[in-house]
């Protein structure tokens, strides 16, 4: 599958927009991330292994905090989008 990395994350893949990893649920997805761009699942992951608060996932076009969370199912050619929220007035 594939995932899309913002730009903040883009030194952890080279500068590359988009990715491939390999996984069924977005936590296997993660850990195959970090396997080839060690660090990364650091950036996206808090401290006690949960989704950073101001990191957004989406599986497809679900966000995953209203699916599974971390346990999110991927299919088979899915999409994972990772992307920074956005503050401000």
């Amino acid at each position: 599958m594939s995932v899309r990395v913002p730009t903040i994350l883009r030194p952890y893949t080279k500068g590359v927009s988009e990715v491939s990893a390999e996984g069924s649920t977005l936590t296997e997805v993660l850990d195959s991330l970090d396997t080839s761009y060690p660090g990364i699942k650091g950036r996206v992951l808090d401290e006690s292994g949960e989704l950073r608060r101001f990191v957004n996932v989406y599986v497809d076009d679900d966000d995953v905090r209203f699916a599974e969370g971390l346990q999110t199912s991927i299919k088979d050619g899915g999409q994972v989008s990772i992307i920074p929220a956005v503050a401000g007035g």
